[in-house]
């Protein structure tokens, strides 16, 4: 890292420089410490998520915190706990692992809590973005035509481009899975889990004012997403509203800003890209799997996507309209092979 550039991190509008302590503390993880930037090292900061309480004693804040991320605030053997607790001259109480709660600041100065509280913020929230993410929003694209389509062109594409470098049955989607991804979510306890389905909940009427009773969709063609045709990890289909307008650009965009906003999602792109995965290289099935590390962990193989290209690059896959926008759990599944749903809106 440049020591003169570095990394900062935006919570609430305000911004925090990350500094890293190269010492081991979790397996193959560092240690990250974060400072307000400001000269002071006490600053009285507005907790505007976390309200303050005065007591007899002083002062006490309690955060909501997913467990799993209490090993972070704790550090090796307690130490990264002792110096927030020294820093701040205050006292910070953490459940037991594994136990969901809330994690409480005791100070006898408001200002020496609004401070350890920012500092937990600031920790919880780099950490959260190094967990792999837990549940995503998406369009289905699990229509039966659609299914039948993409059925036609698997057939098709493994008739016609098997001989092609790194392509084979493994790498095409599951067709109860085809969906258009909006955005990607790290929710790591229940109460995350609910506060983003009630927040889906509430994009319904902004949804219904762009699309009415339903968004008329096609899916037609086909693109990569690297720069070399001869080397391709992830091909997908392209789906776009039948009048020609930008109502499905829309939606997503709304519906990320509303969770960003919110604290739910992180944006990664200035503009959402749409994209409905039908042949991804993470899905292959390797021979010598159990070799590089076992299912999921061996490197990832690209295949040659040129002549799938030239082939079906205006393929068409179907129509539909589309009316369910759906937050689903990663990797879950039901017993059809479709992605469990933990809310999910119709505006038909």
């Amino acid at each position: 890292m440049d020591i003169l550039r570095p990394a900062l991190i935006n919570i609430n509008g305000r911004i925090y420089r990350r500094n890293v302590i190269k010492e081991d503390q979790y397996e193959d993880e560092e240690e990250e410490e974060f400072s307000y930037m400001e000269e002071s090292e006490l600053v009285d900061e507005p907790c505007d998520n976390h309200p303050i309480e005065q007591t007899d004693k002083g002062y006490r804040c309690a955060i909501d915190v997913p467990s799993i991320l209490y090993k972070y605030i704790i550090g090796k053997k307690g130490e990264t706990r002792r110096r927030l607790e020294a820093d701040t001259k205050t006292s910070i109480d953490i459940p037991k692992q594994g136990l969901e709660g809330q994690i409480v600041v005791i100070g006898s100065q408001k200002a020496a809590v609004s401070s350890a509280v920012t500092r937990i913020e600031v920790l919880v929230e780099s950490f959260r973005r190094k967990q792999p993410f837990t549940h995503f929003l998406s369009f289905a694209l699990s229509h039966p035509q659609i299914q039948e389509g993409f059925l036609r062109f698997k057939e098709e594409v493994l008739k016609n481009c098997s001989k092609d470098n790194g392509v084979d049955e493994s790498i095409f989607q599951n067709p109860a899975k085809l969906h258009l991804t909006v955005g990607t979510l790290v929710l790591l306890n229940d109460m995350e889990v609910t506060k983003a389905c009630e927040q889906l909940q509430q994009c319904e009427d902004i949804i219904k004012k762009i699309t009415g009773v339903g968004l008329p969709l096609e899916v037609t063609g086909i693109e990569y997403m690297n720069d070399d045709p001869a080397m391709v990890d992830v091909l997908y289909a392209k789906v776009n509203a039948k009048d020609g307008s930008d109502k499905l650009q829309q939606v997503a965009e709304q519906l990320v800003e509303n969770f960003v906003s919110a604290g739910l999602m992180v944006r990664e792109w200035d503009r959402v890209k749409l994209h409905g995965t039908v042949m991804n290289t993470l899905f292959r099935k390797h021979p010598s799997a159990e070799d590089n590390g076992g299912p999921g962990k061996q490197n990832r193989e690209s295949f040659d996507a040129r002549n799938i290209l030239k082939t079906f690059g205006s393929y068409y896959f179907g129509e539909f309209s589309l009316n369910t926008v759906q937050l689903s759990q990663r990797y879950s599944t039901d017993c059809t092979g479709y992605y469990t749903s933990a809310s999910c809106i119709t505006f038909s």
